[in-house]
């Protein structure tokens, strides 16, 4: 094992990386906090501004995709659909099987040049979690209680405020609502059987509302739908505390183009052409799952030196100071400020490990095991 391999495994390192993205994004947080001034002189600057306030935080997840990990995203697409990426508004829709899903999408998000405007419809609940809710906010992230009776108005007013948004925006929907588990799928096959659909072998069966609000109150703005239907290789099931620990994965993704003015306006009918794409992307995972590739061209858009430098940069601003003050809390030769240090480590060791449990599969939501059964 090589010293950087060895590295990768060791808690210290971690909690060392982990300081790093908690003290920088809470600066960043309370940067953002300032920007807010900004809003009245000029919405567009602040809007700018966010968006490279956000990219200085979550370039840091997308680096240990890239740089620590070196885990490999390759596209299966052809060229005139890449020739669009980072050229337009658009509409992403992935699917949710996976822990690490979102960061497969920001690397791609990042190597195309809109990471800091990506936007998705998240969850209310994550709006509560530091750093990423935080963040989220100053970014106009548009949050939902998952209950359409009460989201719609919020959804609507939301999205139609990103008409005139300065940045072009990937806008991420995990039309499934929640991360795919057996007992959710089971249940949602349940009423796609009830509903008179075809089932489903890999996804559940898609919300049909927030897919088709988003149509209608960005129409005009967004260009096109990027449907992307993602797996990994040797039927791997990542996860971030598997990135952390250096470990590389090979992630395929499937992208294709929509244009938007090829999506049916009527509800009725949009929701239709949804439950037919899901149906070709479940027919897309069997193909994946039978051949180990999805059709089309390989591409493998080549990563960017700024998520690595922009760590470093973070990591010499913050750990320099640090060493400085364990250095003087070892010296002092106090127990009581050694024991202070070690339990303010332990508390900060618990927090991290916190926020990457928001990621992890067993710890999601429970939303889909009985919402399915009740009426869009």
């Amino acid at each position: 094992m090589g010293l950087l391999a060895y590295l990768k495994t060791q808690f210290v390192v971690h909690l060392l990386i982990g300081f790093v993205f908690v003290v920088s994004g809470l600066t960043i947080n309370f940067t953002q906090l300032c920007t807010l001034a900004l809003w009245p002189i000029s919405k567009q600057l602040y809007r700018r501004v966010n968006c490279r306030l956000a990219y200085s935080l979550w370039s840091q997840l997308v680096m240990l995709l890239e740089w620590w990990s070196c885990t490999e995203c390759t596209l299966f697409t052809d060229q005139a659909t890449v020739d669009h990426f980072g050229k337009e508004h658009v509409v992403i829709i992935l699917n949710h099987n996976f822990e690490i899903d979102f960061l497969c999408g920001w690397t791609m998000c990042e190597r195309f040049g809109v990471l800091g405007s990506s936007k998705v419809l998240a969850k209310k609940e994550l709006l509560y979690v530091p750093l990423i809710g935080w963040t989220w906010y100053f970014l106009e992230i548009v949050f939902c209680k998952r209950k359409w009776e009460e989201d719609r108005d919020t959804v609507m007013e939301g999205l139609k405020r990103l008409a005139d948004y300065p940045e072009y925006m990937w806008f991420l929907l995990y039309c499934e609502g929640t991360r795919f588990t057996e007992t959710k799928h089971r249940v949602s096959m349940e009423v796609a059987a009830s509903k008179g659909l075809p089932p489903l072998k890999y996804h559940l069966l898609p919300r049909t509302k927030g897919f088709t609000t988003a149509v209608q109150c960005l129409r005009g703005t967004v260009a096109a739908i990027y449907d992307v239907t993602l797996n990994f290789r040797g039927n791997k099931n990542p996860s971030l505390l598997g990135i952390l620990y250096g470990k590389k994965y090979m992630a395929d993704m499937c992208v294709r183009r929509f244009p938007l003015e090829d999506i049916p306006v009527d509800e009725k009918d949009a929701a239709q052409w949804l439950h037919k794409l899901y149906q070709e992307k479940d027919a897309l995972q069997e193909m994946y799952e039978q051949k180990g590739v999805f059709p089309g061209e390989q591409i493998k858009p080549a990563r960017r030196p700024w998520t690595l430098l922009n760590f470093l940069c973070w990591a010499t601003i913050l750990l320099s100071p640090l060493f400085s003050f364990v250095l003087g809390v070892f010296a002092s030769g106090s127990p009581l400020l050694i024991l202070t240090f070690l339990g303010f480590v332990g508390a900060a060791s618990f927090g991290v490990r916190r926020l990457i449990g928001v990621t992890e599969i067993e710890k999601g939501s429970s939303y889909g095991n009985q919402e399915f059964k009740k009426k869009e």
